[in-house]
């Protein structure tokens, strides 16, 4: 518990370092005091149609806006906004300049007391930008007549700052700079991680990669949220806001799938919703691609999908992450962690997108940032807590195979040794009873004091009659007592004992058993059965090898298939499998499968292969269903 609240200390001190490295900037720009607020304007709406050079109408319909009104959302029938700014004097400046921190506009025509002194046009769609605007010095007022043309939006929503050009520049840059560095980490950390997912194995560089994607795609995203990157590099405007909606496209079910596999498949039924989200991101990024071929006819509907339909579907999955996070934190104590960061990055997310749409659509977002930036410190905090448990799971299962392997080899020596003494027995059993008659024969017709050594004698050869006896029955695995076996169960602790072995060998394991399955047989021979096949798939694997167990039912028979994309098999080395001392392997002995044919046999089942050389092999194992589990606990088998 204690190291529990040490985590959320750090958690809470980290969130306030970062809203105090966001705040900076505002905080110290307040203190300027040689910057001069302009804080009202009017606003008069341009009709559809108007001609680019026309000028406003002085003696028309002006509104008085503010930072708290701005009026920058475009009517219908309009395609833009004059604004009105009256500038006060500015002879006592060395360097007079204009700043505006919010401009919506995608194009900018200044006039100054009639006169043009700044025009920028931009065909891409995004519309905040900022301004800086040198100025001349003069001794009285003077008017400033914006022309801002936009689809949506086109206005001032940030007070006016008239100061020193330079000190403005500064200000702009340490407000906008704390951004540009926060996603600029998390890209080149994006790139680390895609270098260290190099390394592992298939399953987890899955899930690596999935967390490579959202991390680099909230880099992007803060990045080219930020207004400097298109002032300043206005030729790259196009780019930027086409990797902006990629990046939303991709970060999302990036995150879902992350999610749903870090919570190790507890809910299957996300996968459905990952395939429609897959789905619906897929369309949104094609008509995306098409609008900024075709233009302006798409616009309707890119705007649709993804702003209109997109956050809400955003608000949703991540409402959707917060509660299987919470869920997941309520019955693994030791995903809290991982659960808690999840949790306040979703919460941010709806939180900043709720405030946006339901309050303020001129809202700047910040939490989210916040949020990503809590929980890439959470996957910090716990890298080494994982790594930790796998290195001692690995220790365990590392023992656990090293003993069975020991179990293993002990049964295949056996084997063979039981093989020996059903060939030496059949041939030694046959004189030791003609022996053991002749010696009964001669003890009646000897005298008294010599019965005794040959009573002893015959006790001897009953005696080693009986060593050979056992050496007979060992050499045979018949099985005296069948009891019920649930598949479902038994080929789970198989799939635990024979996964570190898969591990090691570069290779995976799935299991698939979705319904229990109840047959006759020995729990410890229907192991090593099975073992036996999995351990020859192992061994023909290459890289990225993947082995796969599936059980299910058909009609009355248990079926379970085992397939591998190892090395595979010829015809003829498949039909001479289960013969002894065959084997494809150069030291093989061939006893396991010989083994495991006469344990599946004497289970009443039955075993083929199909296999083909450089594809791999599968292997059908099929045995009779107990039709009345709870009626036929046990059976006898016949000898």
């Amino acid at each position: 518990m204690k190291r529990f609240h040490l985590i959320l200390l750090l958690l809470t001190l980290g969130g306030a370092a970062f809203l105090a490295l966001l705040l900076y900037p505002f905080i110290n720009s307040s203190k300027d005091s040689t910057n001069l607020p302009i804080t009202t304007w009017r606003v008069q709406w341009i009709p559809v149609g108007a001609p680019e050079d026309a000028p406003p109408d002085i003696d028309g319909e002006w509104l008085s806006a503010t930072v708290e009104h701005p009026f920058d959302a475009i009517p219908k029938g309009k395609v833009g906004a004059w604004i009105h700014l009256t500038v006060p004097p500015t002879s006592n400046l060395s360097k007079p300049g204009l700043y505006i921190e919010r401009l919506y506009a995608m194009n900018v025509m200044i006039y100054e007391n009639g006169k043009p002194v700044y025009q920028v046009d931009r065909s891409f769609d995004f519309e905040r930008t900022l301004l800086q605007l040198p100025l001349d010095h003069a001794e009285k007022t003077s008017d400033l007549y914006l022309r801002l043309t936009a689809k949506e939006r086109a206005g001032i929503t940030s007070d006016v700052q008239l100061g020193e050009l330079p000190e403005n520049s500064r200000q702009a840059v340490r407000k906008e700079l704390p951004n540009l560095l926060l996603g600029g980490g998390f890209v080149f950390l994006s790139l680390m991680m895609l270098l260290c997912s190099l390394y592992l194995n298939r399953a987890q560089r899955n899930t690596a990669l999935a967390l490579t994607l959202f991390v680099m795609c909230s880099g992007i995203l803060i990045v080219t949220y930020s207004a400097m990157p298109y002032y300043y590099f206005p030729e790259l405007g196009h780019f930027f806001v086409f990797i902006f909606d990629t990046s939303i496209y991709i970060m999302f079910p990036a995150l879902l799938y992350f999610v749903t596999h870090i919570f190790e498949g507890r809910y299957p039924w996300i996968k459905r919703v990952f395939r429609w989200l897959v789905v619906y991101y897929s369309i949104s990024f094609c008509v995306m691609v098409c609008y900024k071929i075709i233009g302006t006819p798409l616009y309707s509907l890119y705007a649709f999908l993804t702003l209109w339909l997109g956050a809400p579907l955003i608000i949703g999955q991540l409402i959707l992450i917060s509660v299987l996070a919470f869920r997941n934190a309520m019955q693994n104590p030791n995903s809290l962690i991982l659960s808690l960061g999840i949790l306040i990055l979703a919460l941010s997310g709806v939180t900043d997108l709720l405030l946006m749409y339901a309050i303020d659509m001129l809202r700047m977002l910040n939490l989210w940032k916040l949020g990503i930036l809590i929980l890439i410190a959470s996957l910090v905090m716990i890298l080494n807590r994982r790594i930790a448990s796998d290195y001692a799971r690995l220790l365990s299962y590392s023992k656990e195979l090293e003993l069975y392997n020991h179990q293993l080899q002990r049964t295949e020596k056996m084997e063979i040794i039981s093989e020996l003494a059903a060939s030496i027995a059949h041939e030694v059993r046959n004189p030791l009873q003609v022996t053991r008659g002749f010696l009964q024969l001669l003890s009646g017709k000897s005298v008294e004091h010599d019965k005794s050594y040959f009573t002893l004698a015959i006790q001897e050869l009953d005696r080693a009659s009986g060593i050979i006896t056992d050496f007979l029955t060992f050499a045979k695995p018949e099985l005296d007592t069948l009891v019920e076996l649930n598949l479902q169960h038994e080929l789970a602790q198989i799939e635990t004992m024979m996964t570190p072995l898969v591990l090691l060998n570069n290779g995976e394991l799935e299991v698939h058993v979705p319904e229990p399955q109840i047959i006759l047989g020995n729990s410890s021979k229907f192991k090593q059965a099975l073992i036996n096949i999995i351990k020859n798939s192992i061994e023909s694997l290459h890289e990225e090898g993947h082995i796969t167990i599936n059980a299910w039912t058909e009609g009355g028979t248990a079926v379970i298939l085992i397939a591998d994309n190892g090395e595979g098999m010829e015809p003829e080395q498949i039909a001479k499998l289960g013969e002894p001392y065959f084997s494809t392997k150069s030291k093989g002995t061939g006893l396991g499968l010989m083994v495991t044919f006469r344990i599946i046999e004497v289970m009443e089942g039955t075993l083929e292969f199909h296999s083909e050389k450089g594809k791999g092999t599968e292997t059908i194992v099929r045995f009779p269903l107990v039709s009345n589990p709870s009626s036929k606990k046990s059976a006898v088998v016949p000898q």
